[in-house]
């Protein structure tokens, strides 16, 4: 059986191709979670993909993640980043590695952006690089369990 990685899209990420199209582009959820499959696919691991928008929601499945035979966790909290202690606990809680990713550069917006709570817990952060954020991720989470 091959590694599973869990995947993790944070709030209001189920609207991307509508909503702040100058920001995020076009692509939508449905996109990314189709390239990370295919992604998945080349690298020889197994992704589930969740969009979760209640912060308790995300911290569960993180929490969750090692015992439902995860390997690793790729995340994008979303507005989480910026604020939630509880999703930074939940990811220092599943000792899993896990990488933070954002389709923007979250350092050249708002001022409020530019922490992140998570950064500090997680393996690694990729930021900026639109759908090739999460395709970084994933195969710099798969390096990481190989």
């Amino acid at each position: 059986m091959s590694k599973k990685i869990l995947v993790i899209h944070g709030p209001n990420l189920d609207q991307l191709g509508k909503r702040e199209i100058d920001v995020y582009g076009q692509t939508t959820l449905k996109d990314i979670d189709q390239a990370l499959e295919e992604k998945a696919k080349f690298l020889g691991v197994e992704i589930k993909a969740v969009q979760l928008s209640g912060e308790g929601e995300i911290c569960k499945e993180v929490g969750s993640a090692k015992e439902n035979g995860f390997a690793a966790i790729l995340i994008n909290p979303a507005a989480y980043t910026h604020y939630s202690v509880a999703v930074r606990d939940a990811v220092v809680g599943a000792q899993l590695p896990t990488v933070e990713v954002h389709l923007s550069n979250i350092y050249a917006r708002e001022e409020f952006r530019h922490k992140s709570v998570i950064a500090p817990v997680a393996t690694g952060q990729i930021s900026g690089f639109g759908l090739n954020s999460y395709l970084l991720g994933l195969e710099a989470v798969v390096n990481l369990i190989s």
